[in-house]
């Protein structure tokens, strides 16, 4: 019997030019009183946290300021900052200022901070034990700096666990945070290169929940077997197309001149709808492939992150195979794909399986983002360690809206290196 139900959820949105100067306000709404803001040496680096924890300061809430979340988050980062946050005691509200990464570390120290046990044991099976979280967690607000991550809407927390060379996550509803408070002024600091990577991330989070497996295609499910990610439907549709017309009307323009207002502007509007898609709908094979890739990295560092540390970014991972992905599921609904081509470039032209990966390619060419997996270190002798990293990715790859097979992935990885 196929399902005939689908879900929808959402964080409480605050969007707008000055809107985390409200944070006092929103927090106190929640019963916060002795807050932990969250955030990274770089964001730091900007002057934004200081000067919000400095203004929830004066409205009489208690802060403490931890900055060491990690890019790109590891287990061995998460449990650091989970163990700082058990070390404070007292902590009854967190707030994350930051990319993705920070808010994610937000994520598990609201987790960890009201559930006993390790890290280990939330990890999503069969990496970890997918264990679901007992008690409620500490109240969440999240407010993103960078245009892209989708993390102040979603459910999950991702991290690389370092022993595996992998990257998972935690998934559940309950880290879903209270608030998204989404202020385009905070997202002008944003080196280029940030902007291309993180642009790509809204977009592929866009793209995937437009083409993911349909709802209905899925068995039918009792009420507990339902997860947030339950394929494309018609809300979450809405909002992927929205988000695609807004980034085809800004993104090239937000690399360009990073101070560019309203470009910044339609940028963090098309990343929170495009959170709001994928955040049910779900994402697929991009997203699967991005975690080997990310966790594989060797010595490639990109222009604007951390010199010292080696890195692919988030963003970047995905876009380098989406092109051939979205080329080997263009069958799955050929009409779909041309649409979406035409969302980001309503010049396109063709009508097969090359066209929208000629779009995302004269996209990622005009933006910088590297050509191809070979550009960040990889070679065909990667592809089968890239392939097994994304075969575990199983949670994701169920959303894709045809199989998809080890031989499969491996043909993808070889044409886009």
């Amino acid at each position: 019997m196929a399902e005939t139900i689908f879900t929808y959820a959402a964080p409480s949105l605050k969007f707008g030019r000055g809107a985390s100067h409200e944070l006092a306000h929103d927090l106190t709404g929640l019963g916060a009183t002795r807050v932990l803001l969250v955030t990274d040496a770089g964001v730091a680096a900007t002057g934004h946290p200081a000067r919000i924890a400095e203004q929830l300061r004066q409205a009489g809430l208690q802060v403490e300021v931890y900055d060491q979340a990690h890019v790109e988050p590891t287990d061995v980062s998460l449990e650091h900052a989970v163990a700082y946050a058990r070390g404070l005691g007292g902590i009854d509200g967190v707030l994350a200022v930051g990319g993705g990464s920070s808010i994610d570390t937000a994520k598990a120290i609201a987790l960890m901070s009201t559930n006993d046990g390790d890290l280990a044991d939330y990890l999503n099976a069969p990496i970890g034990k997918g264990r679901a979280p007992a008690k409620p967690l500490l109240p969440l607000v999240a407010v993103p700096t960078t245009t892209g991550t989708g993390a102040e809407s979603t459910t999950v927390c991702v991290l690389d666990v370092l022993a595996l060379k992998v990257k998972t996550g935690i998934s559940h509803p309950a880290l879903r945070p209270k608030l998204a408070v989404v202020d385009p002024d905070l997202t002008i600091t944003q080196p280029a290169m940030v902007t291309a990577s993180s642009g790509m991330d809204i977009l592929c989070h866009a793209l995937e929940s437009w083409t993911a497996k349909p709802y209905t295609s899925f068995d039918a499910k009792r009420p507990e077997q339902r997860v947030p990610y339950c394929g494309a439907n018609p809300v979450a549709d809405m909002w992927a197309e929205k988000s695609m017309r807004l980034l085809a009307a800004s993104f090239r323009q937000a690399v360009r001149d990073g101070s560019d207002a309203d470009a910044r502007e339609k940028m963090s509007m098309a990343a929170t709808f495009a959170g709001m898609g994928f955040g049910n709908a779900g994402v697929h094979i991009p997203h699967a492939d991005a975690y080997p890739i990310a966790g594989r990295v060797r010595g490639y560092v990109p222009d604007g992150y951390p010199a010292d540390e080696p890195i692919v970014p988030h963003g970047m991972a995905v876009a380098l195979t989406a092109a051939e992905a979205f080329r080997y599921t263009f069958d799955s609904d050929p009409a779909r794909h041309l649409e979406a081509a035409r969302f980001l470039d309503p010049e396109a032209r063709g009508d097969d399986a090359d066209t929208l990966p000629r779009v995302l390619r004269s996209l990622m060419d005009d933006i910088g983002i590297p050509e191809g997996l070979a550009a960040v270190g990889y070679g065909e002798g990667d592809v089968d360690d890239l392939v097994e990293g994304a075969l575990k990715q199983q949670r994701l790859l169920a959303i894709s809206p045809k199989p998809v097979t080890g031989d499969d992935l491996a043909r993808i990885f070889q044409a886009s290196l």
